[in-house]
Order: C-alpha cells, then sequence, then structure tokens
C-alpha cells in the first residue's frame, strides 16, 4: 500500500500540478523485434548482436510477431482501442548507443490509442487516459564507469539494441505525485498479470519519465513542463515530483519562469537538477519505415489474441470478495501477484472456510515468507498445504498454536504441511475432559495470587489461566475447552 504525501505544502492552494507520464516496458519475447538475437539480459557486452541491430548496410528488420501480440495484450488490459493499421517510422537522431543513426518506432499511426487506468483518489476512483500505447526497439547502452578517467572514456554495450518495447503515454490527467505512484504501481500490476514482461525495474525492464508543470488553480492552459528521467523506482518517483513541484512554484513566486528542460533526481539529496536544455525542440524528422510494409492487426488476430487476456486485478477481486465472503483488504493482498492469487483461489476452493484460507496466507504464511525472504513461488507451505491445516483448524483438530509451531517446523525442514503433520504423528487437541481438569486444578494450584485476584473481581485473569493451561498441554488442549472448563472450576 502506499503511504500518502503532502503535496499542498509544495502547490499550495494558489497552483496545481499536471502531470503526464511516459512508461516504456520491455516485451518478454525470447528474442528482437527485428531480429533473432536473444534478449538475455547480463550476458557480455556486445555478444547479443547481429547486422540487423548493430546497423550494418543492407541488413533488413523482420518484425517479431510475438512482440506485437504481447503489445497488442497490454493495449486491451489497458482499455485501448486497437487500431487495425499502424505504421512504423524511422525517428532520426546520432547517440553513440543507436548504431543505425535511427531508432524504429511509431508516431503519427501508433497500435492503440485512448485507454484509461483507474487509480483511488481522495476516497473515490478516478481515471488516468492513456494517450498511446506503441511499439520500438530500445536503444543500446553507454557504460561510463569502470575506467581510471572515466570522465574521458565511454564503452557501448549493444545488447539492448533492438530489444521490444512498448511505450505507454498517459494523458496529463495526473493532479498529484501521489496519483502518479498509484498509476505506475496499478500500470505494473496490470502488466504483469498479462505476463508480457516481467516489469523489473533494476534490469530496465521498466522505466519511466515524468512531465510536470504547475500552473494557477482554475487556469486552462498548461504551464512550462520540465521532463524528469532516469528515476528507477516508484517512491522516487513520487519523491521528484514532489521536489519539483515546490521548485517551479518557488521560481514562478519569486518572479522567475521555468525553462523546459530535462532533470535528473537525486535521490540522496532528494533534488532534481537540471540536464539539457528542451527549449529548442529536437527535429526527428519522423517518416515511414521504408523497410517495413505497414503493420495490420486484423479483427480475427484481435480475437485470438484478446482470448489470452487473463481476468485483471480490480475484477479478480471484486469476484473474490463475492465468491469467497473474503474482506477488500483480504483480495488486495491475495491478489498482489497473479501467481499468489492463482494459489490461493485453488486452496479456497479446496477448503472449508475460504476466510479462514486467507487469514493464514497473510497471518502465518506471508509473515514468514517476508522474514526468510522469499517468494510465495519458494515457499515450502504449498496452497493445499495451507487448505490442509485450515481444515484441521476449523474441525478443532489442531489450535492456533499447534498451527503456528507446525508452520515454524514446514519452513525448518523445507516440507510442506501434510507431510510435516505425518512427521509429527498427526498431533491432535486434547479433547479429554479428566485429563484438562488435572492440568487446570495444577495451573490454580500453582498460582494462588492470581486465583485470588479474580476472586476479587478481576475477571480477566481468567486469559491469564487459560495461557498457563495451554502452556502445561503443550498447545494441544482445545481452547474452547479449556475455557468452559476453567469457567466452572473458576466459580
Amino acid at each position: 500500500m502506499s503511504t500518502s504525501v503532502d503535496t499542498s505544502v509544495a502547490a499550495g492552494a494558489k497552483y496545481e500540478p499536471v502531470i503526464g507520464l511516459e512508461v516504456h516496458v520491455q516485451l518478454l519475447t525470447a528474442t528482437k523485434i527485428f531480429c533473432s538475437c536473444s534478449t538475455r539480459f547480463g550476458a557480455p557486452p556486445n555478444t547479443n548482436v547481429c547486422p540487423v541491430c548493430l546497423g550494418m548496410p543492407g541488413a533488413l528488420p523482420v518484425l517479431n510477431r510475438k512482440a506485437v501480440e504481447f503489445a497488442t495484450l497490454a493495449a486491451m488490459a489497458l482499455n485501448c482501442r486497437i487500431n487495425e493499421t499502424s505504421i512504423f517510422a524511422r525517428k532520426n537522431y546520432f547517440y553513440p548507443d543507436l548504431p543505425k543513426g535511427y531508432q524504429i518506432s511509431q508516431y503519427d499511426k501508433p497500435l492503440a490509442e485512448h485507454g484509461f487506468i483507474e487509480v483511488p483518489a481522495n476516497g473515490r476512483r478516478k481515471k488516468i487516459g492513456i494517450t498511446r500505447v506503441h511499439l520500438e526497439e530500445d536503444a543500446g547502452k553507454s557504460l561510463h564507469e569502470g575506467f581510471p578517467d572515466s570522465a574521458e572514456k565511454t564503452a557501448i554495450d549493444l545488447n539492448r539494441t533492438g530489444v521490444p518495447l512498448i511505450e505507454i503515454v498517459s494523458e496529463p490527467d495526473i493532479a498529484t505525485p501521489d496519483e502518479a505512484y498509484e498509476y505506475l504501481t496499478r500500470l505494473k500490476e496490470i502488466i504483469l498479470y498479462t505476463g508480457v514482461s516481467d516489469c523489473n525495474m533494476e534490469e530496465g525492464s521498466l522505466r519511466c519519465d515524468a512531465n510536470v508543470s504547475v500552473r494557477p488553480r482554475g487556469q486552462k492552459e498548461f504551464g512550462t513542463k520540465t521532463e524528469i528521467k532516469n528515476v528507477n523506482s516508484f517512491r522516487f518517483i513520487r519523491e521528484a515530483l514532489v521536489y519539483e513541484i515546490g521548485r517551479q512554484v518557488e521560481v514562478i513566486e519569486s518572479g522567475g519562469k521555468i525553462t523546459q528542460e530535462t532533470r535528473l533526481y537525486n535521490a540522496n539529496e532528494g533534488k532534481t537538477y537540471g540536464m539539457r536544455s528542451k527549449e529548442q525542440a529536437h527535429d526527428y524528422r519522423y517518416f515511414p519505415e521504408p523497410d517495413l510494409l505497414p503493420l495490420v492487426v486484423d479483427e480475427k488476430w484481435r480475437a485470438e489474441i484478446a482470448r489470452s487476456l487473463p481476468e485483471l486485478p480490480e475484477a479478480r477481486r471484486e469476484r473474490m470478495v463475492k465468491e469467497y465472503g473474503i474482506t477488500e483488504y483480504d483480495a488486495q493482498v491475495l491478489t498482489f501477484s497473479r501467481s499468489l492469487a492463482d494459489q490461493f483461489e485453488t486452496a479456497a476452493k479446496a477448503a472449508k472456510n475460504p476466510k479462514r484460507v486467507a487469514n493464514l496466507v497473510q497471518g502465518e504464511l506471508m509473515g514468514r515468507l517476508k522474514a526468510k525472504g522469499i517468494d510465495i513461488e519458494q515457499s515450502p507451505i504449498s496452497m493445499k498445504g495451507v487448505a490442509a491445516s485450515a481444515d484441521l483448524v476449523e474441525a478443532g483438530a489442531i489450535s492456533g498454536k499447534m498451527l503456528k509451531d507446525l508452520y515454524d517446523l514446514c519452513f525448518e525442514r523445507g516440507k510442506d504441511f501434510p507431510q510435516v503433520y505425518e512427521d509429527e504423528g498427526r498431533p491432535q487437541q486434547s479433547t479429554d475432559t479428566s485429563a484438562l481438569e488435572k492440568i487446570i486444578d495444577e495451573v490454580l494450584t500453582a498460582n494462588p495470587r492470581q486465583l485470588e485476584q479474580y476472586r476479587a473481581g478481576k475477571k480477566t485473569m481468567l486469559g491469564f489461566f487459560v495461557g498457563q493451561v495451554m502452556k502445561a498441554s503443550k498447545g494441544q488442549a482445545n481452547p474452547q475447552l479449556v475455557n468452559e472448563l476453567l469457567s466452572k472450576k473458576l466459580e
């Protein structure tokens, strides 16, 4: 869950921010968008390259069908209209990591347009428009570190050149850094559910640039915007926006003018710094890519792609609340990833009480996974195991204390719950009344001061005695039966 950032201090009642986000998502194809080179991350520099991605004369691009299907699937999940015909274009600029001197992208005729994402804002749902989703190839990577005099030397790694991307451009509908954070969180969640990308920000699979301006409240015209680039986490994007909004307001209030520029965010200082001016718009001289035919995603192909569209997070949460009787918060936690949601539903359908399964996943399983620093996929306790343990608690066969101990053993031994339960001899809660009465008598005899306090009117001491009996029975006594027997004995 996100934490709230108060931007009113930065923007004040006098000004309002206008924010738009451009997100690049690397598609999870095995090969590049226009050639058969591998997209594998971490290969030695300049090993996943060929004449096509190196921009050699005469080498021709061939479009990767899977990249088109992944891009279309993502656009559908973002509620976009898929254009039947889109055009690839050459975006011309010169930079060391762009060997051809141009990037193949889409410009005025993109793959998809007019989508939206809903985010929570001021206690309601707000639609953030998506202008377009288009396909393009990635550029290479300039490496400035690792040299004796790095200020003078730069190395180029072209492994990333030609890796398939989609660029998702939002409308300038985002009014606060909090909304930007929520938009990015939900965007990533949706993309992960579709399976078209791993969205790994550390490996550059998801990158975001933010455009931000401020204007007097009520004014229709936009203010001069700045672009914040190369921010490597959603939290830092929110912090960068908070700082930049405050900086722009301060400049305007002091009689200055905002310069249209690209800025970088220093997370250690919590400040943005000017990188280069954008006063002169770069002339990319877009023109249709002559070596690629128009991309046609006809109705038949769209229908085929749509069949692989999964149930998306928001719809899944609503259904799970109705179907399993869990809370909205439960559903939010249990749909954190598609894998977790799938596993929960498998367990919930097999268990007698889905709500108890939800409680055990959140209260017992997730805490242990977090403490171990592992994901649900590496959990020793499967969702089938959670369901089995939930049914044992539901039937009164084991107590909560016994369950905790068994879960601890599962994590210690790296075994699933049913196996550990068998190994431990299928322990059961004790419902032997005479044996429990004997333990109760021993506990009361051993604690005369607490017994005197209870009889003097301190009824909360009942909880103390229950705890002592459970401890003496090594957690195997039935707590409900212990309560009943203690109440009778004490009265």
